[in-house]
């Protein structure tokens, strides 16, 4: 029964009979519903907190949190913790997602979302401190999957720009001198990749982008607090796991 009432909930809140930020009905009028006990709703209802669905606020009820972000982000957080995915495999996935984004934007964006783009760019030529330059560095890399127009590539990729950007500050150690030189000497291959959308080349786009990640990957690494984490964090795995999880339980609170 709990089963059953999983997937009619999921259904009536991807369909939008219970949209988001909604609150769901009361234990009792869900028992009442289904004509089950408070146990079997109170089951139903962890599943879809475990998913994504749904947060649990204690004293207030149940509340739809049926965002795309919150979904995958639970996803990716998982299979990091159990597969023991490291920083490079991350880095990697979102090079691949990034690269075929810039494809679709090469061709899908307006000169509009491209010149916004370049803005974005020229913001981080001079990096005074680091909260305005880790702002600055998200809403490029977004915008990036953004002007792909692409549903699915959109929330994939914003979840992991941020985790990549969060990776880069807390591997930096919060120094602005390390933060100039991973997020600054990353300027050159921004401007390369927004004159090959200007130029509507998706190869050349895709090119930028690889050149792109795989600097970043390597300035990321290369600081010295990274060399000390990986001393007892090899993969960077832990502390991944830990950095997914704080976003998602920032974005149920």
């Amino acid at each position: 029964m709990a089963d059953q009432i999983v997937d009619d909930l999921r259904d009536r809140i991807l369909g939008g009979d219970l949209p988001n930020g909604s609150r769901l009905p009361s234990e009792r009028e869900l028992a009442e519903q289904y004509g089950v006990s408070g146990a079997t709703v109170r089951e139903a209802v962890r599943v879809l907190s475990t998913v994504g669905l749904v947060s649990v606020r204690h004293g207030a009820g149940s509340f739809v949190t049926a965002e795309p972000d919150t979904m995958i982000g639970m996803s990716i957080a998982s299979v990091v913790r159990l597969a023991g995915a490291g920083a490079l495999d991350v880095l990697g996935v979102f090079a691949a997602l990034n690269r075929y984004a810039v494809q679709l934007a090469a061709q899908e964006a307006t000169d509009t979302e491209i010149a916004s783009l370049r803005e974005m760019a020229d913001r981080l030529a001079v990096i005074d401190d680091t909260d305005s330059t880790i702002e600055d560095l998200r809403a490029f890399m977004r915008r990036l999957s953004e002007i792909s127009h692409n549903a699915l590539l959109i929330p994939l990729c914003r979840l992991l720009a941020d985790v990549q950007v969060e990776l880069a500050f807390e591997l930096s150690g919060g120094r602005i001198s390390e933060w100039r030189r991973v997020a600054g000497g990353l300027h050159g291959n921004r401007l390369a990749i927004i004159e090959a959308l200007e130029n509507r080349s998706p190869e050349r786009a895709a090119a930028a982008v690889d050149a792109y990640s795989a600097r970043a990957a390597q300035l990321i690494l290369s600081t010295p607090q990274a060399k000390k984490i990986q001393l007892s964090d090899p993969g960077y795995a832990r502390l991944l796991v830990d950095m997914l999880n704080t976003r998602l339980s920032s974005a149920a609170s």
